[in-house]
This record gives C-alpha cells, structure tokens and sequence, in this order.
C-alpha cells in the first residue's frame, strides 16, 4: 500500500486495513482489528493539538505514529487524512502468518490467538519500538499489503474500547468472528 491509500477520513482506512497484511521485519500477519481516531474527538491524541509526542500523527498519511499506552506497551498506529489533521488508525489485532518464531519469544507466549490480539500485544509481538515511530510505512522496515480480495473480509464495527472518551463513536472495525479478536464485538 502506499500513502494514496491512507488520505481518507479514518474510519474509512480502519475498515479498509481489515484483511491486509502487516510484516514489520519480516514478521507479522493479517490485520483483524482497527480502531480510528480524529482530531476532532477527543479520545484522540491530537484533540487538544499537536505536541511533540503527536507530532507525527500531523505529519503526511502512510508514517507509523508509535506511542506507549500506561508505560508499558508500544503502539502503533496508521497516520491517514491529509498532513495536518490529526487522524490516525490503531492496530488492535493480527491474525500471525508470519515470523510466529520470534512473535512467541517476544511475547513468552505459546497460544498463536494471544500473540496479537490488542494493541499492546501487537507491539510486542511486532518488535515496535520508538525506532519505529514516524517511518514510513511503504519501506523497510515495514510491509502493509492490499487486502488479496479488496472488500471481501466479513467486517463489523461498534464502540472502541478501552478509553473514556467518545466510546459511543463505532469506529472499532474487526474481521467478524474472527478468534484473533481482541475483544468480540
């Protein structure tokens, strides 16, 4: 995929992700599970504006936006939208096709359902770091792929989860029925 394919409105690219394929290193597998966020909402990290953490989520479309959820886990996230904005797409869940290996040292976990199934896990199992944040995402280290049957995955959405703010917006897209989920819709 290239940068053309993250200039829409977030939850469009949220629900477009569902059913490609993310390698970062080589390792990876398809992604069950987005959430979007807008800079118009203010569950989003750019409500309030761009600081040095957000910054790359206001740079141009197709650049990793990386950040640490409660001190403890890497997340990574899709910048989309026009540079600017604000808006982005968080990888919640992958179904792991590749590099299962290292996904399973990284994450000191042997069940393949639970290497990626949240955002936290996700980084993990991926190897992000704060290396990662703001590179763009059509070069190495990373490889996001067109779903195989564009628009052919079972897609639901429905509240996010895991925030305080603006959980009523159904901009939490997942693979229905998939059992990478991180949470069932």
């Amino acid at each position: 995929m290239t940068s053309a394919d993250f200039q829409g409105q977030a939850p469009d690219v949220a629900r477009a992700l569902i059913g490609a394929t993310l390698l970062v290193d080589g390792v990876g597998g398809v992604i069950v599970e987005t959430e979007a966020y807008d800079a118009s909402e203010p569950a989003a990290h750019t409500h309030r504006g761009e600081t040095p953490r957000n910054r790359a989520m206001f740079g141009p479309p197709g650049h990793a936006y990386v950040y640490r959820s409660y001190g403890l886990h890497w997340c990574l996230n899709f910048v989309c939208r026009e540079a600017g904005h604000g808006a982005g797409v968080l990888i919640r869940a992958l179904r792991p096709t590749e590099g299962l290996p290292d996904m399973r040292q990284r994450r000191g976990q042997q069940d393949e359902r639970l290497l990626c199934a949240g955002p936290g896990r996700v980084g993990q199992a991926l190897g992000i770091t704060l290396a990662h944040y703001g590179l763009p995402l059509d070069r190495a280290p990373f490889q996001v792929l067109a779903p195989a049957e564009a628009g052919q995955a079972p897609v639901r959405s429905g509240p996010r989860i895991g925030i305080s703010k603006a959980q009523q917006l159904p901009w939490r897209f997942g693979w229905a029925d998939s059992p990478y989920l991180s949470r069932r819709f």
